[in-house]
């Protein structure tokens, strides 16, 4: 099972400091934490959802890090991409998986795999038994599908006023945070469910 899904930035921005990571966007799935650990019970509601928060801030950071590592070790150039080639922008993109020990941030181990896509980072946190193959389709699938309806390649990315559209996107391709094993006529399905759904 996924744990959640982060949308986050792995460039330098202007507010930030230098190691620093902002999230754009973040999605739970499962039981949450802080109902599963005796010590976070009497926690209200609001201060989960800040504890939730952090732990999405902590993964940004790692996957931040990590992006920035595969880059320079790579010695390549970043080529800015246009609307238009986002297909290309994710062939194109940096991947990787870190682990994620338990207790750093989640109660148990995770795996964090992750494509960094221009200035944006594109993260899904895994079960350690989950199929990272799998994932791995997944998340490039679900960026592209983000980066297509939500124009993230230009000027003026909708990704902080459309989360109801990544959320829609979430429900199809990651429904409650099971990964699918797509066939090509479901897979088919599904993109002129969403592409019906993107049109609206």
């Amino acid at each position: 099972m996924v744990r959640c899904f982060l949308i986050h930035t792995v460039c330098p921005v202007s507010a930030l400091s230098a190691g620093e990571s902002r999230v754009l966007y973040s999605r739970v799935f499962g039981p949450d934490d802080g109902v599963l650990i005796e010590q976070h019970r009497e926690l209200s509601p609001e201060e989960r959802r800040l504890l939730q928060k952090e732990k999405a801030a902590v993964v940004a950071r790692q996957v931040h890090s990590a992006v920035s590592v595969s880059r320079e070790a790579s010695g390549r150039q970043l080529v800015e991409m246009v609307p238009g080639e986002e297909a290309l922008a994710v062939q194109e993109a940096d991947s990787g998986v870190i682990r994620l020990r338990a207790g750093d941030p989640f109660s148990e181990e995770t795996s964090a795999l992750w494509l960094g896509v221009q200035s944006l980072g594109f993260t899904l946190v895994c079960e350690p038994h989950e199929n990272l193959l799998l994932a791995e389709g997944t998340l490039r699938n679900l960026t592209r599908h983000c980066l297509e309806n939500l124009h993230m390649l230009g000027q003026g990315s909708e990704v902080l006023l459309r989360s109801n559209r990544i959320d829609a996107l979430l429900s199809r391709l990651l429904p409650h945070g099971q990964l699918l094993f797509l066939n090509h006529r479901f897979a088919h399905s599904l993109e002129k469910e969403v592409a019906a759904y993107m049109a609206k």
